[in-house]
């Protein structure tokens, strides 16, 4: 057996967890005055005041789950600050009812993270300071990977019996900036440290579109089914029947609602209702991220696009399309 199988969850154990949870609907969640992981954890812009502002208008619209990046440099520089400042969070977030889906690594975006002052928005540019995590140096030198299991293994075992926090998102589209194959030894090693840890919350890693090595292993390996899908509601509902008769796991999207690709909380809610697969939308509230900017079609301009790319909320509140809050309210109405 597979090191990174010890310990998982059997399917029926995923199951029974599953069967006592509500519908889960939320969205991937940073606040608005951060962009990226380091500005949101940071000791000098950790902002609860603009985090319990936006959280409530998420809890407004009957969310009852967020989906939440971490990052290995706060750990490594101020340990003890960092976990006060992820127990403020859940405290905050557990006041609104909605539960953390936290995620360790990441290789989305800038390479070479560092501490300290993040570079500001390039305008028009849709995520243009998020960080990756842990970066191509240390993804590529194996000597410096105990600070990553360390990372791993003291988040984990710190909050792995903590109710406000629901599951654990190993690590996010591992395979993304060309890594591929090379990205497996330490996908591997994330989820042996993560077993190792042994949290009471399921372990996961999710699906994407990019590389067959890593989603197998992470399909085969994690206690729920989990991905990402930005297509129609049509290619999103075969995906969603493919996930379930093969794996007889709970199935979770973790990433979706892509204006542009016909993406969308009015097409696609419907069909995780009916097959009660939680929905998590990448994005509320429009801020630093930049992503109400779609991934290829910059807008050198920086005026507010149109047809805006993700998230929901403006940084006063206001909705960017009212029919899109009442489908996410009808989706969570009586959950």
């Amino acid at each position: 057996m597979l090191q990174s199988k010890a310990h998982q969850w059997t399917p029926e154990r995923a199951n029974d967890w599953y069967v006592q949870q509500p519908l889960l609907v939320g969205a991937n969640f940073i606040p608005s005055t951060a962009i990226n992981q380091l500005e949101m954890w940071q000791a000098e812009t950790f902002d609860p005041v603009t985090i319990n502002r936006e959280l409530g208008w998420a809890k407004d619209l009957g969310m009852n789950i967020m989906r939440v990046f971490l990052h290995n440099i706060p750990y490594e520089n101020d340990k003890e600050g960092f976990l006060k400042r992820i127990d403020e969070f859940l405290t905050i977030s557990d006041k609104y009812q909605i539960k953390i889906m936290f995620v360790l690594f990441d290789s989305c975006w800038n390479d070479d993270p560092k501490a300290g002052e993040q570079m500001p928005p390039k305008v028009g540019i849709h995520n243009s300071g998020w960080a990756r995590c842990p970066g191509t140096k240390m993804l590529f030198d194996a000597r410096t990977w105990h600070k990553l299991e360390d990372y791993t293994k003291g988040i984990i075992s710190t909050f792995g019996h903590d109710e406000r926090v629901v599951i654990w998102d190993i690590f996010n589209e591992p395979s993304n900036s060309g890594y591929m194959d090379s990205v497996m030894p330490l996908l591997k090693k994330t989820f042996e440290w993560a077993r190792e840890a042994y949290p009471s919350q399921p372990i996961t890693s999710g699906w994407w579109h990019d590389h067959e090595t890593s989603n197998e292993f992470m399909l085969t390996c994690s206690d729920i089914i989990t991905f990402h899908n930005y297509c129609t509601s049509e290619n999103l509902e075969k995906l969603i029947i493919e996930f379930q008769e093969r794996y007889k796991r709970p199935v979770i999207c973790t990433e979706y609602m892509a204006r542009k690709h016909e993406s969308t909380f009015e097409a696609c809610l419907p069909v995780f209702k009916k097959y009660k697969v939680g929905a998590i939308n990448w994005g509320l509230v429009q801020g630093k991220t930049n992503t109400i900017y779609a991934w290829d079609e910059p807008l050198p301009s920086g005026e507010e696009s149109k047809l805006w790319f993700h998230d929901i909320f403006r940084p006063d509140g206001s909705s960017y399309k009212q029919s899109e809050i009442e489908a996410i309210k009808l989706a969570t109405q009586n959950n």
